[in-house]
């Protein structure tokens, strides 16, 4: 009858601790980022990979094609101008060159207003004032 008493005390002991130790498996943790970098234009502008009337092109040669924008965003050392009309929503992506330089175009993206991509080249012809 001890033998008894003494193996549930052993077993009850067990079970209190091991409700302690926590899951068998450990959890997953999630990736540490690097915080963010300060606001520093990159040392060289995105690799030019279209061909239309706006790239290389400065903001103010877009707004004297189609007029004021709809959106003027800055973002880190980028800047995207918005143009948009009946036909279609234009975007035009900005970026230095080099450091200190002025941003110019270096990507545009076409779409109407339902979201479907548009080619560039009619938006641009089907935007100009």
């Amino acid at each position: 009858m001890i033998r008894h008493s003494r193996l549930a005390g052993a077993a009850g002991l067990a079970l209190l601790i091991s409700g302690c130790a926590g899951p068998a498996i450990p959890r997953a943790t999630p990736p540490r980022t690097a915080p963010p970098a300060p606001d520093t234009p990159p040392p060289t502008a995105p690799r030019v990979v279209q061909n239309n009337a706006l790239i290389g092109h400065d903001a103010d040669a877009a707004i004297g094609i189609f007029g004021r924008p709809r959106l003027d965003v800055t973002e880190g050392s980028g800047r995207k101008l918005q143009f948009s009309g009946e036909p279609c929503i234009l975007d035009v992506y900005y970026y230095a060159p080099k450091r200190g330089a002025k941003p110019l175009a270096t990507h545009v993206d076409a779409r109407a207003p339902n979201g479907r991509e548009v080619d560039v080249d009619r938006c641009i012809a089907a935007l100009r004032h």
